[in-house]
């Protein structure tokens, strides 16, 4: 099975790497561009019995090593 998990910073929680692109691009001319969050992504291929018994394990993936749930937030997407 395989699955996208996002990872992002909760709102709320300062982005200084997203802010400093938001800067850039203002000062490559994009005006319009108000904010900015960066992010990453895991592309994970998993044997699994079922979609839930994937995502329970990817949780507990998450929880333990992929994000810090202190400040960041995760979603999961299957292919």
């Amino acid at each position: 099975m395989k699955a996208r998990v996002y990872v992002s910073l909760k709102a709320g929680i300062f982005d200084p790497q997203g802010a400093t692109i938001q800067q850039a691009l203002n000062g490559l001319g994009f005006s319009g561009v108000s904010r900015v969050n960066m992010g990453r992504y895991f592309d994970i291929e998993l044997d699994s019995a079922s979609s839930a018994d994937a995502r329970q394990q990817l949780s507990k993936m998450c929880d333990q090593l992929l994000a810090n749930p202190t400040i960041e937030q995760y979603s999961i997407e299957f292919e």
